[in-house]
């Protein structure tokens, strides 16, 4: 997964700020009204069915950026902002947007950039999936999902452009209105660059930190109302768009993180079937009080993504910090990983 340092935004922040001041003044408005027919489903967990796929394309699209194509039979129909649980062989599991086509029902696209002092999963995807490989994947969820509206902002930083791509090419497709500022640390670490300057011409705003410099985003303050925001990137970037919204508004976010796992008073858990309690500190997750008493319980990412490690909850109230249940899933379910305790105790079936 990627990492952004800095908020690198626009010196062609001033492009949409132009626009906004004229669909303000004009009697022509700036943003057409055709609603892009995208319906709101799919979220959620989507398929868990793991499948097999084969490795059948590897390219670079970007400095420091592996692209893969994965083809299989009975590939799940999925729209724009999906993603898919990649099963690497070492048996991690990692999350990547779907970036290619929805209408090829035969193969899926992602992409991942190497992240040198990550966990290892950007690293195996970089050095061990190669053509020829096969390798499970699970999904596709979509907790991202386009939903219809007259008009579109798009911002993405870095890698955040893989969910944000097919989305403006669904928005050019169906005649909607739609901007793009997608930024990185330089051009040539910038995966899709080329695809997307010749899709929107002067509609993208690229803003190359060696560039561009950290402009403010205060053009955000005047999309109008009827406009759906949507960002992708670090969390900085993400942080600094929600900012510059108006009051009372909010982008549309996908983050590469879950909430931090720890913080927060400890509790007791209970493991109702074998009769133990155990003593989760502020410091630790109820992951790891929960495994000195059960050593083999199965657990992945440890960032609230993957599933793996969702537990039953017979009593207590959950603080839900996972990015993958629904709220209906959330109901009596946990992810152990990152979520934790309400109050002082919770009572697991384990």
């Amino acid at each position: 997964m990627p990492r952004f340092t800095t908020v690198a935004l626009a010196a062609g922040a001033a492009l949409l700020v132009r626009h906004a001041v004229r669909s303000r003044m004009s009697t022509a408005p700036l943003w057409p009204m055709p609603a892009l027919d995208v319906p709101v489903s799919g979220f959620g967990r989507g398929s868990t069915v793991p499948r097999r796929v084969l490795v059948t394309g590897r390219s670079t699209p970007a400095e420091g950026v592996v692209e893969l194509r994965l083809e299989g039979a009975g590939l799940p129909a999925w729209q724009p902002g999906a993603h898919v649980d990649l099963v690497l062989p070492s048996g991690l599991v990692r999350q990547y947007s779907l970036c290619g086509d929805p209408a090829d029902p035969s193969s899926y696209t992602v992409a991942t950039r190497l992240i040198e002092d990550g966990r290892g999963g950007s690293r195996e995807v970089h050095e061990q999936l190669h053509e020829g490989t096969e390798v499970e994947i699970r999904g596709p969820r979509n907790r991202f999902p386009l939903v219809g509206a007259p008009a579109y902002v798009f911002v993405a930083g870095g890698i955040g452009i893989t969910p944000v791509l097919p989305m403006v090419r669904a928005a050019e497709s169906s005649g909607a209105d739609w901007r793009l500022v997608y930024c990185g640390r330089s051009r040539a670490t910038m995966p899709y660059l080329d695809e997307v300057e010749r899709l929107g011409g002067d509609r993208v705003t690229v803003v190359a930190e060696d560039e561009s410099g950290f402009p403010e985003l205060d053009f955000l303050a005047h999309v109008p109302a009827e406009t759906a925001v949507y960002c992708c990137g670090p969390d900085g970037l993400m942080d600094a768009v929600g900012a510059a919204m108006p009051e009372g508004r909010a982008p549309r976010l996908e983050r590469f993180s879950a909430a931090a796992p720890t913080g927060g008073t400890a509790f007791e858990v209970e493991l109702r079937r074998s009769g133990r309690t155990v003593t989760v500190a502020a410091d630790r997750t109820v992951l790891e009080a929960v495994r000195e008493e059960v050593p083999g319980l199965m657990y992945s990412c440890r960032q609230g993504f993957c599933g793996t490690c969702r537990q039953q909850v017979l009593e207590g109230e959950v603080d839900h910090r996972d990015e993958l249940l629904t709220d209906a899933e959330r109901d009596g379910s946990m992810l152990i990983c990152v979520s934790r305790c309400t109050g002082k105790r919770l009572v697991l079936d384990l």
